[in-house]
C-alpha cells in the first residue's frame, strides 16, 4: 500500500505558495495606499498654502505688498518661500517644497493678478497646486501721483 505523505507535503506546499502570493499582493496593496496617502498630505497642504498666499497677495493689494508683510526678497513682481520636509517655512537646509508667487501682467487696466504656484524639488517638478489671484487695483492713489 502506498504512503499518502507526497500527496499531502505537495498540497500543503500549494497552500503555502498560495498564502504567501496572497500576502504579497496585501503587502502591496498596503505599501500603495501608504504611498497615495502621504502624496493626498502633501496635496492638501500644498492647497492650504496656496490659498493662505493668495487671500494675502489679493488683502495687501499686489506682490509687492504681500512680500513685505512677508518680509521676503520681491524682485521683478515675484518672491518664492522655501518649506522643509515637515512643512516649516523658512531658509532651511534641506529645502522640499517652494511656494512661488509670479505677477501676471494682464490686458485689463485696473485689475492686478499673479499666479501662486506650490511644488516639490524633487524631480519631476509638477506643481502640486496652483492657483491665479485678481484683486482690484487703486486707482485713485495712481491718478492722484
Amino acid at each position: 500500500m502506498k504512503s499518502k505523505i507526497p500527496l499531502i507535503l505537495m498540497e500543503q506546499m500549494v497552500m503555502l505558495l498560495v498564502f504567501a502570493l496572497a500576502a504579497a499582493l496585501c503587502l502591496q496593496a498596503f505599501v500603495k495606499s501608504d504611498q497615495m496617502s502621504g502624496r493626498s498630505h502633501d496635496r492638501d497642504r500644498a492647497v492650504t498654502l496656496v490659498q493662505e498666499m493668495a487671500e494675502t497677495v489679493r488683502h495687501c493689494g499686489g506682490v509687492e505688498e504681500a512680500a513685505k508683510l512677508l518680509e521676503a526678497n520681491c524682485s521683478d513682481g515675484h518672491f518664492i518661500l522655501a518649506y522643509d520636509e515637515n512643512w516649516n517655512p523658512g531658509e532651511t537646509e534641506e529645502v522640499h517644497y517652494v511656494l512661488k508667487v509670479e505677477e501676471i501682467h494682464g490686458e485689463q487696466y485696473g485689475l492686478g493678478m499673479a499666479l501662486v504656484t506650490l511644488e516639490p524639488c524633487a524631480a519631476p517638478a509638477e506643481p502640486l497646486f496652483q492657483v491665479a489671484v485678481a484683486w482690484q487695483e487703486d486707482l485713485a492713489a495712481e491718478e492722484a501721483v
